[in-house]
This record gives structure tokens, sequence and C-alpha cells, in this order.
């Protein structure tokens, strides 16, 4: 288990966390701070419990609306893979046909060069 040491509102805390994630916890703590940093600019010195507090429910705002995007992203990739699907199956649809016109053509076509290399009354 490692350990870091990030700051928050100048006060340090020593965090635990696994082998490897070091940076990204002291990264997630500096934009927490930063989150605190604003509301302290705006609100001046209201206490650091109601400071945090606020801070988080910012987080979790803006958490909550990257979920609500990242949902209309993910029903608007179903709709164009539903799309894409449809388009898809028309297309092989329509590639089936044209090769049994090809296929039906060629069969007339050599009919008529038998026909035409045997002719019947001759």
């Amino acid at each position: 288990m490692a350990h870091v040491t990030v700051t928050i509102n100048g006060k340090p805390y020593r965090m635990a966390c696994n082998e490897g994630e070091e940076a990204h916890l002291t990264a997630l703590a500096e934009r927490f701070n930063s989150h605190v940093g604003r509301l302290k600019g705006s609100f001046g010195e209201i206490g650091d419990q109601r400071l945090t507090v606020m801070a988080g429910i910012m987080v979790t705002d803006e958490l909550q609306e990257a979920t609500r995007r990242l949902q209309a992203l993910e029903r608007e990739l179903a709709e164009a893979r539903s799309g894409r699907d449809a388009a898809i199956g028309e297309a092989l649809s329509a590639e089936r046909q044209l090769a049994e016109r090809i296929s039906d053509a060629a069969l007339r076509i050599e009919s008529i060069a038998e026909r035409l290399a045997h002719p019947r009354g001759k």
C-alpha cells in the first residue's frame, strides 16, 4: 500500500492508495482543492467543514452532469449503430438481389449463346 500527502485548503492529509496510483490521487486532490479555493474566494472564510461539503457537492454536480452527457452519448451511439446495422442489412439485401439478377442475365446470355452456336433448324 502506497501513501501520499495531499493538501486541501492549506492542510496536509496523508492518504493511502494502491501502488502506482499516487500521481492520480494527487491530481484528484489538486482538482478538489481548486474547488475549495474557488468557493473560498467567493464566500471567504466560512469554515473548513462547510467549504469541504460545498466543494463535494460541486464535484458531485460535475459528476452527475458528466454521467448525464455520457448516457446521452451512449444513446446516440446505440441509435447510430442501429442505423448502421439497418443500412448494412439493406446493402446486403441489395447486393444479393443484384447478384441474382446478374446470375439470371448470365444464364439468359448463355442460353442465347447456345442457341446461336447450335441453331435448331440447320
